[in-house]
């Protein structure tokens, strides 16, 4: 495959040209002045000498010209490309080469987490002995986001990276940057389930075909799932109870503003009646993006197209932004962002419906064993964990999220085909069971959720309050047992930035109903023209596109761009003869020394 060399490398080239040029002008002026000691002194001569000399320093300000136009011009190919060779599967794994991975994973205060991934590496590394694996821990997937895609550019990615799709959507931007693993896949030799691999390594029909599919993008599967989770509402069942409802087995819209409602009722002194305190957010949600990507796909409405089309600004979405701002309005309703943690709330007794992920449930509930609040500030109270609200509860839809793990292409094929068998030994059954027991998450294979140990570790629900705590395994039954009803977003570059803005329409209609703002059908023409226009939505079509296959290419550099470069590679040109016409005329005005 062609090599694209990088602007600033092609930079380079051209001043190592200047100065080479540079000195030939100096050992040129030398020669001249040891011919002038030689040559007779008729004037004649002279003339003839100084001749040869100008005809030689108009040819050298020519070839400059030319060198400064050709770097000019070629400046205008060096755009939008990373050099960088396609992947190529090795015959063999070489157990000779020194080979060092760098694996980026998401981790914020869950120590366990951390020790089953230190465990994988050290486990992995007995079995390649010549592999090396460092880890680095980021807070949030957003920040491992930001990091890969400013490192694409100077090929400084990880070796191997735990993301989500969306985000690898983005990645494939860059030419060459993310493995395609369909081959990988499939090798009888070094794929899932390969003979040459060291481990029990799945096969890919025991990976779950709905958390495998999350993968493909453009038809190409470019990552493996690493875990699974839903999405879960928390609910305060004693206090629903107390407000004299009976909490459903599937919770509908109508049901869950209508409690929150009658939930922010006070009494004399300014408390609320439900809990006797002065806080009450009945409805807290942690993700608005995925709350308003749910309540669209549940009403059937439209989003986007696989291609890439946004349909998320219609009139579906506006009357859900209407009700929303209507219960926001009241106080029932408010968003992580806005307020904080839902986890917190609902354990302070201030909150009734918590909407978060199933991988957060370790920190929902009275007895939960991550707590965030102070322990004096804990409300005695049962905990239900449900499916979020549903418009229509014999069908329900719920969204399918948790992270996937890719692979960067780099020079050294050997390098890759570690990275991928250690992306593959993520997904044997001990990694998948033990990381699966610390949150709400679910295996992603078949092998381990069907295993003895697995079933054992559900099983024993609520016996304690630390690995089998009944709100952290009722969540991962949750996702268990409605796998059929997920769902998950089309995948394109630029889905990362729609995601973003789905919730940003909740946020900032949230906002302006506390600011006292007047939400009309003119407030929410300007909401979509301006969340549009900061998430760059209108670009998302054209940019798509470029991601197809793999790759992309950001194409020629604009004519106002070119015709700058060449301006700048001409006035250098100009310069150039400037300096050599004033070093002739000097030359042609110093009187002949005679020898």
């Amino acid at each position: 495959m062609r090599q694209i060399v990088p602007c600033e490398f092609q930079e380079r080239i051209s001043g190592e040209s200047f100065g080479k040029t540079g000195k030939s002008f100096e050992r040129a002026g030398g020669s001249f002045g040891k011919i002038r000691k030689k040559t007779e002194k008729s004037e004649g001569v002279r003339r003839k000498i100084r001749s040869g000399f100008g005809r030689k320093r108009v040819r050298r300000p020519a070839f400059l010209l030319a060198a400064a136009l050709l770097c000019a011009v070629s400046l205008t190919g060096c755009h939008g490309k990373v050099g960088r060779s396609t992947f190529k599967l090795p015959k063999e794994f070489d157990d000779f080469e020194k080979i060092e991975l760098t694996f980026w994973a998401k981790n914020d205060t869950n120590k366990t987490q951390t020790d089953i991934y230190e465990k994988a590496i050290a486990d992995f590394e007995k079995l390649y002995p010549n592999v090396t694996i460092n880890l680095r821990l980021y807070t949030d997937y957003g920040k491992i986001y930001n990091d890969v895609i400013t490192n694409i550019s100077t090929n400084t990615t990880p070796n191997v990276c735990i993301t989500y799709p969306d985000h690898i959507a983005t990645y494939l931007t860059g030419e060459d940057s993310v493995v395609p693993l369909d081959d990988l896949f499939t090798d009888k030799r070094y794929g899932l389930g390969g003979s040459r691999v060291r481990f029990d390594s799945p096969t890919q029909e025991e990976i779950i075909p709905q958390f495998l599919e999350e993968c493909s993008i453009d038809g190409h599967y470019y990552a493996i799932p690493y875990m699974r989770s839903t999405e879960a509402c928390y609910v305060n069942k004693t206090y629903v109870e107390k407000l004299g409802y009976t909490l459903p087995d599937v919770l509908t819209w109508d049901f869950v503003w209508e409690v929150s409602e009658a939930a922010m009722e006070k009494n004399d002194d300014g408390t609320y009646k439900i809990n006797g305190q002065n806080v009450m957010i009945p409805f807290i949600y942690k993700s608005t993006d995925n709350m308003m990507i749910q309540m669209i796909r549940q009403k059937g409405s439209g989003y986007s197209t696989d291609s890439g089309e946004i349909q998320i600004f219609n009139d579906t979405t506006k009357e859900l932004l209407y009700t929303i701002a209507e219960h926001a309005k009241s106080g029932a309703f408010s968003t992580f962002k806005i307020s904080s943690y839902p986890a917190n709330f609902l354990n302070a007794g201030q909150c009734i419906f918590a909407v978060d992920s199933t991988a957060g449930a370790t920190w929902m509930g009275t007895n939960a064993p991550l707590i965030d609040i102070a322990e004096d500030k804990l409300v005695e109270f049962e905990t239900a964990v449900l499916p979020v609200p549903q418009f229509d509860p014999e069908h329900p839809q719920m969204i399918s999220q948790g992270p996937s793990v890719c692979i960067f292409n780099k020079e050294d094929p050997q390098v890759v085909l570690a990275s991928w068998l250690f992306a593959q030994y993520l997904l044997t059954d001990d990694v998948q069971i033990a990381y699966s027991g610390t949150e709400g998450y679910v295996p992603v294979t078949s092998r381990a959720q069907n295993s003895a140990e697995y079933q054992d570790y559900l099983a024993r629900c609520g016996e304690d309050n630390t690995t089998h705590y009944d709100v952290k395994i009722k969540a991962a039954e949750l996702l268990l047992d409605h796998t059929g009803d997920t769902f998950v977003t089309p995948v394109f570059n630029g889905s990362a930035s729609l995601r973003d803005a789905a919730g940003q329409l909740i946020e900032s209609v949230t906002k302006s109903v506390r600011r006292k703002q007047k939400i009309n059908d003119k407030y929410m023409k300007k909401l979509y023209e301006e969340t549009s226009a900061l998430y760059h939505l209108d670009e998302i079509g054209e940019q798509s596109g470029a991601s197809a296959g793999g790759k992309a290419d950001l194409g020629e550099l604009p004519a106002a761009s070119k015709l700058l470069l060449i301006v700048l590679g001409v006035t250098w040109a100009v310069i150039l003869l400037c300096v050599c016409r004033k070093v002739f005329v000097q030359r042609k005005r110093q009187p002949p020394h005679d020898s």
